[in-house]
């Protein structure tokens, strides 16, 4: 009955402001507090579809994923291109995916071919590189 979807809708809020404030939590002074964040997300984001919700977040969402690709070391910059990945994934081949991949692909690339950034940094924003590419690359090259 209606009770099932004002339940289940209740639940998708729920759902919903967890990811907002893990979002916001993405932009916290603290690296653990972005650390767990990135590992929320990357939970939430591989585990059901949200993009109607991360559709009018995606750049709000881009541009903390790119602070923490910039200022964050090691694990923060490894989840956060694996949070990428995931995001282009949950946009796919449309406009949305492709203006993702095109806004990242350079600072991707940055870290991926900074000699200074940890490994498992740069594999992670190699794999977001090779996965946004593959998804949302409307030129083949």
């Amino acid at each position: 009955g209606s009770e099932a979807v004002a339940g289940e809708q209740g639940q998708e809020e729920e759902a919903e402001d967890r990811l907002k404030e893990h979002m916001d939590n993405l932009l916290d002074k603290s690296a653990k507090m972005r650390q767990a964040a990135l590992q929320s997300l990357r939970l939430a984001l591989a585990s059901k579809t949200v993009s109607e919700f991360l559709l009018e977040r995606r750049l709000t969402l881009t541009d903390s994923l790119e602070k923490c690709l910039k200022k964050g070391k090691g694990e923060e910059q490894a989840l956060a291109g694996t949070v990428l990945s995931l995001l282009c994934l949950q946009m796919g081949s449309g406009p949305e995916g492709e203006e993702l991949f095109c806004s990242l692909k350079p600072l991707l690339i940055s870290v991926l071919t900074d000699s200074m950034a940890s490994p498992s940094a740069r594999q992670s924003c190699a794999a977001a590189l090779g996965m946004c590419c593959y998804i949302a690359a409307a030129d083949l090259e």
